[in-house]
């Protein structure tokens, strides 16, 4: 009667390096095709928002636009409301970078933050000249029905604000008692909320807040000095 082999389980489940290499590679080529076909929705539905001035367009002019397959939309996007977030969200990182960028030719914490708060503040005034409809039509509607998106898509300029709070607060440029991140919170959705409704029409527009008031308001809130 022959021996049984006491092989091991891990040694027999072990694939050949070779076959690992292969998988790896199809897996990487197959994540990179994926990447580049959601990138050509999103540039065709940019373009499409840019050209009308607004949020108002179909699923259909997207795909035709993209030179792509309504198959191949529904592969990487549950619908027309996935692709603005993704847009949406894209645009938010792309204001933190923008605004990170700004800050690190300034010395103190606190003036760092202060540039951070003005340069937000200016980012999201209303600009005649500009429309912009993902943040005027689009992001008032996702606060009120969607606001866990809210949240993860304002996720990447919130991790700022706390970064340059936290900093500020390690300088004993914070009054005591200041949490940093509560307060960058706080800060970043005061500076947002403003400049949104600054072109509410009533008698406040003739004379509109600045990006210096809006600094002085806020840095009295958390500010030691």
């Amino acid at each position: 009667m022959p021996q049984k082999t006491n092989a091991s389980p891990s040694a027999a489940n072990d694939e050949p390096a070779w076959k690992q290499r292969a998988v790896e590679r199809s897996t990487k080529t197959a994540r990179l095709r994926a990447e580049q076909r959601v990138e050509r929705f999103l540039d065709a539905a940019q373009a499409i928002i840019t050209e009308k001035g607004t949020t108002d367009f179909t699923v259909q002019e997207v795909v035709d636009r993209s030179r792509q397959s309504l198959r191949s939309f529904y592969q990487h996007f549950d619908g027309k409301h996935e692709l603005l977030l993704a847009l949406f969200e894209d645009a938010l990182r792309r204001s933190a970078d923008q605004i990170r960028a700004a800050t690190e030719a300034h010395g103190t914490p606190l003036e760092r933050l202060k540039v951070a708060v003005q340069l937000l503040f200016e980012l999201c005034r209303p600009d005649p000249a500009a429309q912009r409809p993902l943040f005027t039509d689009f992001a008032p509607q996702l606060l009120l029905r969607h606001p866990n998106e809210v949240r993860v898509a304002h996720a990447p300029l919130l991790t700022l604000f706390a970064e340059l709070m936290t900093d500020a607060a390690d300088a004993g440029e914070l009054r005591s008692g200041v949490k940093p991140r509560r307060a960058a919170a706080l800060t970043m959705q005061t500076v947002m909320f403003t400049a949104q409704s600054a072109a509410a029409p009533d008698d406040e527009s003739a004379h509109p807040i600045t990006a210096d008031e809006i600094w002085e308001f806020c840095a009295r809130g958390f500010s030691g000095n």
